[in-house]
């Protein structure tokens, strides 16, 4: 039986000024697959994801996740509906610990008020210890114990990367968009990255839409794949077809000469 849309794509087109980053783009993701999103420098894939998240509203067209209109949700409602997201460069907050910043994914699930935040008794005490035991869970699914503790400004790239996936998770999404989770890593990260990915899709039953460079991580991990160029989609397939297209073929190394 196939599964259920999960987040269906609608016709999205988003323009700056003279220039089309999106034109008419349609895409379906199933529930609990793993879609990548691949295409040239500036083929509008992280703007495609900027409109999913509400930071970009597109000009026409719709959004719709578990079949309800997120188009012109702002943000913070759009974490709400069950949508996180990791950034191509680290958004941590570098000053603080490792804990404190994967606590910020929970504030959404934080309902005390301020006498009872202040004072920390009760409800609020409740929630603290609820979200504090989500996050340890997460330190541990990531094999970050080590350094809960730290400020994440002194540890290595591949860690933070790391982190920053943890923060989405302690979000508890339903869907979760990756933008270049392995960029900037050496070959030992985006192995440990590639098996953090495979573990959450298949323990946490997550819908995954991922935007990557690394075409051995994308043939390795998507179930489908969507290929832009200049704003279109040129392409949409499993990997074998992907791999095979000969316009894909030509965005990414071009014609030859005659």
């Amino acid at each position: 039986m196939e599964k259920a849309t999960h987040v269906k794509i609608k016709d999205i087109s988003v323009s700056f000024g003279g220039i089309v980053a999106l034109s008419a783009v349609s895409f379906n993701v199933h529930k609990g697959e793993l879609a990548a999103i691949i295409g040239p420098n500036g083929a509008g894939k992280t703007t495609l994801f900027n409109c999913i998240f509400g930071i970009y509203p597109p000009q026409s067209g719709d959004i719709l996740v578990e079949g309800k209109s997120v188009k012109n949700l702002k943000p913070h409602k759009i974490a709400e509906a069950g949508i996180a997201r990791t950034f191509q460069n680290i958004e941590l907050f570098m000053n603080m610990t490792v804990i404190e910043n994967l606590m910020l994914g929970r504030h959404m699930h934080i309902g005390a008020g301020f006498m009872s935040g202040a004072l920390f008794y009760g409800r609020a005490c409740r929630e603290e210890i609820s979200n504090r035991e989500k996050v340890e869970e997460i330190i541990e699914f990531l094999e970050i114990e080590k350094v809960r503790k730290m400020r994440v400004s002194s540890l290595p790239y591949g860690i933070q990367k790391r982190i920053e996936l943890g923060r989405a998770l302690a979000m508890g999404p339903r869907v979760l968009l990756l933008d270049e989770p392995t960029a900037g890593m050496n070959v030992e990260e985006t192995e440990d990255m590639a098996r953090f990915i495979i573990d959450i899709k298949e323990e946490m039953d997550l819908t995954i839409m991922m935007v990557e460079h690394d075409m051995g991580v994308v043939m390795d991990l998507a179930e489908k794949i969507m290929v832009l160029d200049f704003g279109l989609k040129i392409a949409e397939g499993p990997p074998e077809e992907i791999a095979k297209n000969p316009k894909v073929i030509r965005a990414y190394l071009g014609e030859e000469e005659a």
